[in-house]
């Protein structure tokens, strides 16, 4: 189980992206020549994060993107930050932001729908996120003219650390009850003060 687990944090490590199971799997396999299945590997990445949990370590392998993939400790967050910080040479702006979760909550999207919500033009924030990867085409529209459809990226996910979409936070859990719509409770006596 050793040669097992030196195989798999090995791969986990020179991966630049998070490594499907599947794919761990198949490269444990052929590398060992022998079977490996997937509850070998999972068992493997779970030895691994037991090995990692310690304070000797800065790091464990998370489940990221639908993959693995090594990542620092929540523990070591500021001193990451700092020095991406350095390295970023520019946030994402408001209005790219306002874009990206417009078409992250209603993907698959078109650029007119995504202008329709915003109530401006959204043609320089599409264009920024996709050079940065953060968004992709997911096809195009049935509708007059094949309008373009833009949805979130394998990227996306890596860099809000989520694992699906089912995980981003509900908008439900952002706003508080007293800013939802709806009718207003109805004050008996003053209805009944207006009838006499």
């Amino acid at each position: 189980m050793n040669l097992l687990l030196n195989h798999l944090q090995a791969l986990i490590f020179c991966a630049t992206s998070p490594v499907s199971i599947e794919e761990l799997q198949k490269c444990l396999s052929e590398a060992l020549v022998l079977e490996v299945s997937v509850s070998d590997v999972l068992e493997g990445i779970e030895q691994l994060n037991a090995q990692f949990s310690t304070d000797a370590f800065a790091f464990q392998v998370y489940a990221i993107g639908g993959g693995y993939q090594f990542l620092t400790k929540p523990a070591y967050q500021d001193s990451v930050s700092i020095l991406l910080k350095h390295k970023s040479k520019k946030k994402l702006s408001a209005s790219a932001l306002e874009t990206l979760a417009i078409i992250a909550y209603k993907q698959p999207i078109t650029r007119s729908q995504v202008e329709q919500i915003r109530g401006v033009s959204c043609d320089y924030a599409i264009q920024r996120l996709l050079e940065k990867g953060l968004l992709e085409i997911k096809g195009k529209a049935n509708t007059i003219g094949r309008p373009v459809l833009f949805g979130t990226s394998q990227k996306f996910m890596e860099y809000f650390g989520i694992n699906h979409l089912r995980d981003l936070p509900q908008l439900r859990d952002l706003a508080p009850e007293e800013n939802t719509i709806g009718e207003a409770p109805r004050n008996k006596y003053l209805h009944t003060s207006f009838i006499q």
